[in-house]
């Protein structure tokens, strides 16, 4: 159990967990989320092992998506999720961004259902900002990459 301990650092207020709590913790939190760079680097393989939801409405979508992502508002999974997915592929979920749980009720709402699933951290805004393409009715998106939240000259952050 951790302790409160008596410090004027507030980071140190509550201490670190124990290492192998820790492990444990940041283990269930790779299996559970994929960050929008893994998801752009599996999606440019031949095979990438896993379908894309935008789990959002059909305006937002209309905003803009994942090139190759299927449309499944969260609303409506438990209607249309068998129609449009397969249990034996792995699904990645997004919504708008960190500020937004869309995606988590999304894969909430498929665990339920029996699909394997993760939540894509950061959503569309991410993905976005750091200037993967994204498609509207009108076509594909390049975007320029956010400086601040992705490495420039490359794709590839190094972590």
């Amino acid at each position: 159990m951790t302790q409160l301990i008596v410090s004027e650092n507030p980071v140190l207020r509550v201490p670190p967990a124990a290492p192998a709590t820790a492990a444990a913790y940041f283990a269930a939190s790779l299996a559970f989320h994929a960050d929008v760079s893994d998801v752009a680097a599996g999606l440019r393989t031949e095979d990438p092992g896993f379908v894309v939801v935008d789990s959002r409405n059909t305006a937002s979508w209309d905003q803009g998506h994942v090139p190759g992502a299927i449309h499944l508002p969260t609303a409506q999974i438990p209607q249309l999720a068998d129609e449009f997915l397969d249990r034996a592929v792995p699904v990645v979920v997004y919504c708008w961004g960190p500020g937004c749980n869309g995606a988590t009720r999304a894969a909430h709402a498929l665990a339920t259902l029996g699909y394997q699933v993760k939540e894509m951290l950061g959503g569309m805004e991410y993905w976005i900002r750091e200037g993967f393409a994204y498609e509207t009715h009108e076509g594909s998106t390049q975007p320029e990459a956010d400086p601040l939240t992705a490495p420039v000259g490359t794709d590839d952050c190094g972590c």
